[in-house]
């Protein structure tokens, strides 16, 4: 089925805000560990196998990507982290330009926050959250690789992240989702929609 997130295209890579374009319109960020399965959650919301690709590619990672999807709505892939051999200057880098991007950006109404349901709330997860919550943006976790757990275990998992994220203001909702098999796509939709559609 054609959605509005199959319209996405990449537009451009920026190392710093001032790169990004005209603060308007409407914008839906990712964020998450490297390893959590950002790209492929970017790749199967768009129905777009190689969409997010260019974040894998050397020294993409420390750049915020673009994708449109018209003239006033946008995907933003932030920087993945949690590489063992970042350079500390792009650890800094990325540590100023994060919180500045969720602080400052107008158009943001909403994070789409990657964690493998196998190693969820790691430090950088609670960081993304602390600052998302200073900025009092909305978080929707999507609890990615949930098809390498047992029903049960997902099941657990889910349970507990809400449990842990319930006292949390702005509200975080939170979902299993798998790339590999598309479950949960249509729940992440649902929250995006809502986001982008909002008086």
């Amino acid at each position: 089925m054609q959605t509005r997130y199959h319209q996405a295209q990449f537009l451009m890579s920026a190392a710093e805000l001032g790169q990004l374009p005209p603060d308007q319109g409407r914008e839906i960020a990712f964020a998450g560990r490297s390893n959590a399965g950002k790209s492929s959650a970017l790749n199967v919301l768009t129905g777009h196998k190689g969409l997010a690709r260019v974040s894998k590619t050397p020294g993409r990672t420390q750049l915020i990507n673009v994708f449109p999807l018209s003239d006033n709505e946008a995907l933003i892939d932030l920087p993945g982290y949690g590489y063992a051999k970042v350079p500390e200057r792009v650890r800094r880098q990325w540590q100023a330009l994060l919180p500045n991007y969720l602080m400052e950006r107008q158009a943001l109404v909403g994070l789409i926050l990657i964690m493998d349901s196998r190693h969820p709330l790691r430090d950088f997860d609670q960081q993304m959250l602390d600052w998302t919550g200073a900025a009092g943006l909305p978080v929707h976790i999507l609890l990615s690789k949930a098809d390498k757990l047992s029903r049960g275990a997902a099941g657990n998992t889910l349970q507990a992240v809400r449990r842990e994220l319930e006292t949390r203001s702005p509200p975080v909702s939170v979902q299993l989702f798998s790339a590999q098999d598309g479950r949960g796509t249509e729940d992440a939709h649902r929250v995006m929609d809502a986001w982008l559609d909002q008086p």
